[in-house]
């Protein structure tokens, strides 16, 4: 029976090398790929700012008169109460509680727009940390999507995902069809990626093993949010090296957690105990012709362009509306325990062994605690090496996309759509990750962003 199965995935395979697609397939799958790479990875020189467009758009669009900052006030405050307008709210215990700490993100922005609350409050390594960043996140979040989908919807992922299927097995330990949803991950939105894992586990396709190191392994900020990142710990004069480099790392470091425990640990069966079903085996052909015969397959089944553009600019906004009020809340939140406990000064010791070791001498700890803060959320981490040397700010810019793990929104993201992980496996894998990324982080920034 699975002679037979094989057989029939593998004949399946060569006709997709065969397949004829007509001429404006292939040319949707080079135009918008081109332009989705264009836009989110060519730097290009404007006045005296060098930078890439989509960034240059951001900016443009923020000088609008009223855009900066109410854009991102009105977003924020509008999905504090989306849940309970949609009634999601109670869906479930993790959907009720991140509800209810949405709803603060509403008088932090009175306090920040207003100058109300403590002196305190209004240093810029705390409240005015995530209210002045709103705007700029939310346009990125909405407009980003759109150039997202070009990379995705117009066949490009799925043209790499097929040089990727032949090498996920014995790096990653999971199944070749994983690497479209590891490139997802990685490009697009880590909460829709995350649904898209739960989706695919749930139908059979993943194990519970696949599906944890897919969520723990891949699922970091987007492309879009890196934007941001970069800006924050100022590299975004070197973008490429640092996106790709980031990624490389990000990749590497869970090359090696899915070899440590507890990721090695988890079963093998799927959803339910199930079997999981077996993948198309990939034999013969051209496979630079089955490549590209995929993403013009892919390409011929996308929406038109206004389509496309408009129903990515809804998925946009519906993402900064989940996310911003989180951001605001987690973000602050997290910044008082920061400033005002002892909490993330013991955790920080954690890492400190390891960033003295690794020669960052006066910057050790600041460093250390940097990465402690990265599990609130992963952007505080600048506040806390916000007048640190551009090299430790460098290194933490890579760690804290690498760890992937944190409390304001992959975490509950994993927990809402039924990712077979506890929180304790998360907390372990989210030390590993930060070890890791450390070790590879520091000569990265040393030879390359300082």
């Amino acid at each position: 029976m699975n002679n037979i199965s094989n057989s029939e995935n593998v004949l399946s395979n060569n006709e997709l090398v065969r397949s004829k697609y007509s001429k404006s397939s292939y040319l949707k799958f080079i135009v918008f790929s081109f332009i989705g790479v264009f836009v989110l990875f060519v730097p290009i020189q404007i006045g005296n700012v060098k930078s890439i467009p989509m960034d240059h758009l951001v900016n443009l669009i923020r000088k609008i008169p009223f855009a900066d900052p109410y854009y991102g006030i009105l977003i924020t405050m509008f999905g504090s109460i989306y849940p309970f307008i949609s009634k999601s709210w109670n869906k479930n215990k993790t959907e009720i509680f991140f509800s209810f700490v949405k709803l603060f993100s509403i008088p932090f922005i009175i306090m920040a727009y207003f100058g109300l609350g403590p002196a305190d409050f209004h240093k810029p390594n705390m409240l005015l940390f995530s209210y002045n960043l709103l705007t700029q996140i939310a346009l990125i979040n909405s407009i980003g999507f759109i150039f997202l989908s070009f990379l995705v919807d117009y066949g490009l992922m799925s043209f790499a995902g097929i040089f990727m299927r032949c090498i996920m097995k014995p790096i990653w330990k999971t199944s070749g069809r994983s690497s479209l949803d590891a490139i997802a991950s990685f490009v697009g939105s880590y909460s829709i990626a995350l649904l898209m894992t739960s989706k695919v586990y749930k139908k059979g396709y993943y194990s519970k093993k696949e599906a944890c190191i897919i969520a723990t392994g891949f699922s970091t900020v987007s492309t879009t949010f890196m934007i941001v990142v970069a800006k924050m710990f100022g590299v975004m004069d070197k973008w490429n090296i640092y996106f790709f480099g980031t990624m490389i790392i990000t990749f590497l470091v869970t090359a090696i957690t899915v070899r440590l425990y507890p990721l090695r640990s988890k079963p093998n069966n799927g959803y339910m105990d199930k079997e999981v079903k077996e993948e198309p085996v990939y034999k013969g052909g051209n496979i630079f012709k089955l490549a590209l015969n995929e993403a013009a397959d892919t390409a011929s089944h996308a929406d038109n362009f206004f389509s496309s553009v408009i129903k990515n600019l809804k998925e946009g906004l519906m993402v900064s509306i989940s996310v911003m009020p989180n951001f605001m809340s987690i973000t602050f939140i997290g910044l008082l325990i920061v400033n005002y406990t002892p909490i993330f000064d013991v955790i920080s010791y954690i890492f400190l062994p390891v960033t003295k070791l690794l020669g960052l001498g006066d910057e050790a700890y600041i460093v250390a605690k940097a990465c402690s803060v990265t599990l609130v959320e992963m952007s505080c981490s600048s506040s806390i090496v916000m007048y640190a040397s551009q090299f430790a700010k460098s290194v933490v810019a890579v760690v804290c996309v690498a760890e992937i793990l944190y409390f304001a929104a992959p975490i509950p993201v994993m927990l809402a759509v039924g990712i077979p992980i506890s929180i304790k496996d998360m907390m372990i894998i989210w030390v590993e990750r930060i070890v890791l990324a450390l070790l590879f982080a520091v000569p990265f920034a040393y030879f390359f962003l300082s």
